[in-house]
């Protein structure tokens, strides 16, 4: 019976040679480790300070043939869908210095710079070929002139400042706004305009009071007073009235409609005593008398 029973060490013996039987180890002691001493030793070699220096001049020198090759390189900015003066703006914001690589801009932060120009409402860049950066802009078109402490503006219909003013002649097709907050209510202004359109002729602008409220300023020094609310159609009753009763036609001063229920008229100088006049000759008194 004892001579059937293995030592322990045949039995070690045994278990070595099944192991290394096993395909995963002999990959790993046949292929694996040779490459682990060789990965060690390229690792240790390419740690040298002297060997990095050495890589990465490499690798900027191949870079630099490669972004320096003439279909890489920029040589003219266009500019497209821009008056002169936005024009010359637009260059010396961008202010790049050319001949240029392509690949040394970023289009991005131009895109950003160039929008943030008053007078920009958006941006697109591109390279063309022939060495061509394009920008294609588009200019914000001024909706009215503001008039305010600081002076004349123009302002689009977003209310944003387009461009100042330096005098209201250099603008006259524009009509006017003034007062304080009235650029923040473009978008309202530009429906009284619209729904004004019957007298335009005598329209010289819209005043924003108190930040609530709107006043028509028309010729011969007249004043329509809206209320804050529904706006436009309170304008569009006045309109009605002197379409059909002429009353901006007659001797008033002020058109209140501050208080819609309770509209009132003030009458200019000269019709008071048109008025007295008028009663006058009713009861059959005269000037003289």
């Amino acid at each position: 019976m004892r001579s059937l029973m293995l030592d322990p060490a045949s039995r070690w013996g045994y278990r070595l040679q099944r192991i290394w039987l096993t395909p995963l180890l002999r990959a790993l002691l046949r292929t694996g480790l040779p490459c682990l001493v060789i990965g060690v030793a390229v690792f240790a070699y390419l740690s040298q300070p002297k060997m990095q220096q050495a890589m990465a001049a490499s690798i900027l020198s191949v870079k630099a043939s490669i972004q320096e090759r003439p279909e890489f390189m920029l040589r003219l900015l266009s500019v497209e869908g821009a008056s002169t003066q936005v024009t010359q703006a637009i260059r010396a914001s961008v202010h790049i210095d050319f001949p240029v690589s392509s690949f040394d801009l970023d289009l991005d932060a131009l895109k950003t710079r160039i929008e943030a120009l008053a007078p920009i409402k958006s941006a697109t860049l591109r390279i063309r070929p022939g060495g061509i950066l394009e920008v294609a802009v588009i200019e914000r078109a001024p909706a009215f002139v503001w008039r305010s402490r600081d002076g004349l503006s123009l302002v689009d219909i977003d209310g944003v400042v387009v461009a100042e003013l330096a005098a209201r002649a250099e603008r006259s097709d524009l009509p006017l706004i003034a007062g304080k907050g009235a650029d923040a209510q473009v978008p309202e202004a530009l429906d009284l305009v619209r729904a004004a359109q019957p007298f335009k002729a005598r329209l010289r602008g819209l005043r924003r009071m108190g930040d609530r409220r709107w006043d028509v300023i028309l010729d011969r020094d007249q004043i329509i007073q809206l209320p804050e609310e529904d706006a436009v159609r309170a304008l569009e009753r006045v309109i009605l009235l002197d379409q059909s009763q002429e009353l901006l036609a007659r001797h008033i001063s002020h058109v209140d409609l501050r208080n819609p229920r309770r509209p009132t008229l003030r009458l200019a100088e000269g019709g008071v005593e048109e008025l007295r006049r008028i009663k006058g000759l009713e009861f059959g008194v005269t000037g003289n008398e």
